[in-house]
């Protein structure tokens, strides 16, 4: 093994690990780095320490030894309504860097990794692949929902709420102090739980093992089991580019399409793609997409929280659910392919388990997951749209839209930041058939931010949420819904046409056609050529704006980020 070769070449490293406890006998054993966002940075993290030492255990008990790595990721929800939320995007490439510089300074033969959110999630994705020793992923699972099943992304809406005068501050205090009872995800399909699902999806997980209840005892179980299949991958020495392929990633999106998954997946999944050496963009989703069956009835765009999920049958009930649709001879961690699994998972009684936590609450298998031939849509949930508005792509999650916003002709009313923009929708200066645009935050802007609280303004208002769209290089929340449509690229910062829309002009937006497009100037509609000469004048007398960062990590980032559209990673 690795660990034993460079044993020989390195006459420190005895020393040096014995320095730190481990055993003589550990030296010679299989060495297993086990990686985690372990920290008290947000519920999704907070708990996984016991993860790690189940997984550890799991090690041991297989033969190996098992050693802690920690890199601490952030929280998107605690980044909300400040500049901290800048620091999102950027903390998943430096999360990827530190697992690279974890595993290649020091020889290990494989690992377990472990992380629950947003950016941890695929930022150990992306180090996978990146290193590419055998490895197996743990995730921390979801939080149960609080009282009334209330769930964190409801808080933007009530926020909203009670700064329109529509519900009381101390109705705002009880739903703030009651919507994280327990560790784990946010309740909801947002990005932290689609990327759960999405490292099942490519193989890297114990199937039925993505986006349990974080309080589960099953969870630790499987914890305990990854880290012996840890050692035996190592043994074996079956490596991530040979589970991880083409047909993976067609297999997740596929499965993203089902779930209704989050939009920022299209900037993960191309950039951990990106890793392993295949190359996946924006037109791989909206192909894969266009006549794909959603049927999960998991909030924002569904019905119920998300620990709803596993007691469905989690990851392999959507796959049953469209294995027709799916490369079943691909293989997994288990060291057998997904049909495989799915076999086995059908004999050992795993589908009856599950579906036995669903039974205190009255519902079925298939109140949460509908049978493929009932599906909620059959287009599946994210679109590509095409126009002079976005040249290289804009991706909008049409599952979340209202039908009125499906197609429509709105006035542009642009804005150079996100604070302007929420001012703007909280004060009603924004009517009936406004476009708000809000440009300047993409990778190269402002490191890519999300929009959450525009969007959740947006969306509670009664009368500018079927009348109105959100347009923005920057991006969402998982969490989002509402007329919203990001990742238009090329960015502002770059100069794209986002940047020389003016007040008033006309933006077409067409969805089932996948059309974003600038159809008119100042509120008269003109021919296409007309308006290209027009932006043409307008780009030669733009400016770009000063960089916004002169030192740190976000001047980094914003130099070398690529377009959203291909995964915003920097290059």
């Amino acid at each position: 093994m690795r660990s034993q070769e460079l044993r020989k070449i390195a006459p420190e490293l005895d020393p040096l690990r014995l320095g730190t406890g481990w055993k003589l006998e550990d030296l010679s054993k299989p060495q297993i780095m086990i990686e985690s966002t372990f920290g008290d940075s947000h519920p999704g993290s907070g708990h996984l320490l016991e993860l790690v030492e189940k997984a550890r255990e799991g090690v041991a008990e297989a033969g190996g030894h098992g050693a802690r790595y920690f890199t601490t990721d952030i929280c998107d929800g605690e980044a909300q309504g400040h500049d901290g939320i800048n620091y999102s995007l950027v903390s998943r490439d430096m999360i990827a860097n530190m697992i690279e510089i974890h595993a290649e300074a020091t020889p290990f033969d494989g690992a377990v990794f472990v992380a629950s959110c947003d950016k941890g999630m695929p930022a150990h994705l992306m180090g996978i692949g990146r290193v590419n020793i055998p490895s197996i992923v743990v995730t921390g699972g979801v939080m149960d929902a609080g009282p009334d099943l209330l769930t964190l992304e409801q808080i933007g809406m009530y926020n909203a709420m009670c700064e329109r005068g529509e519900i009381t501050q101390e109705k705002l205090t009880y739903y703030k102090q009651n919507a994280c009872p327990s560790c784990g995800a946010c309740s909801f399909m947002g990005t932290a739980s689609t990327m759960q699902v999405m490292a099942e999806a490519l193989g890297l997980m114990l199937p039925g093992s993505a986006l349990m209840p974080a309080t589960s005892p099953d969870l630790r179980d499987f914890a305990k089991k990854a880290g012996e299949q840890a050692v035996w991958l190592a043994k074996e020495n079956l490596t991530p580019d040979k589970i991880v392929t083409m047909k993976s990633f067609e297999n997740a999106i596929m499965v993203h399409a089902a779930i209704s998954g989050s939009t920022n997946s299209l900037l993960h999944l191309p950039a951990i793609a990106k890793e392993f050496g295949i190359e996946i963009d924006g037109n791989t989703f909206d192909r894969l997409h266009r006549g794909a069956h959603y049927l999960l009835n998991i909030r924002p765009a569904g019905e119920w929280p998300a620990q709803f999920f596993y007691y469905a049958g989690g990851v392999p009930t959507i796959m049953e659910e469209i294995k027709d649709f799916l490369h079943l001879d691909v293989m997994t961690v288990t060291g057998k392919t997904l049909g495989e699994n799915l076999e086995e998972l059908r004999e050992n009684g795993f589908y009856d388990k599950c579906e036995k936590y669903l039974e205190p609450y009255g519902l079925k298998k298939e109140d949460v997951i509908r049978p493929f031939d009932k599906p909620f849509g059959t287009d599946g949930s994210i679109g590509i749209l095409e126009g002079n508005l976005c040249p290289d792509g804009a991706v909008v999650k049409h599952t979340v839209v209202p039908k009125e916003m499906f197609q429509a002709v709105l006035r542009a009313r642009p804005y150079d930041c996100e604070e302007d923009a929420i001012h703007a929708v909280l004060t009603h200066e924004i009517k009936p058939g406004d476009a708000v645009i809000i440009r300047y935050e993409g990778p190269k802007g402002s490191g890519m931010p999300e929009m959450f609280y525009t969007t959740e303004a947006i969306a509670s208002d009664a009368e500018l949420g079927a009348s109105i769209a959100l347009l923005t290089d920057g991006r969402f929340s998982g969490a989002s819904k509402g007329p919203a449509i990001g990742h238009i690229s090329p960015e502002a910062a770059e100069g794209g046409p986002i940047a020389l829309v003016e007040e008033g002009d006309l933006i077409q937006i067409d969805i089932p056609k996948r059309i974003l497009q600038i159809v008119g100037i100042h509120g008269e509609e003109k021919i296409q050529e007309e308006i290209a000469a027009i932006l043409e004048e307008r780009k030669k007398v733009w400016k770009p704006k000063a960089p916004k960062y002169t030192k740190g990590v976000l001047k980094m980032f914003t130099e070398k980020a690529v377009s959203p559209m291909r995964g915003g990673y920097m290059e």
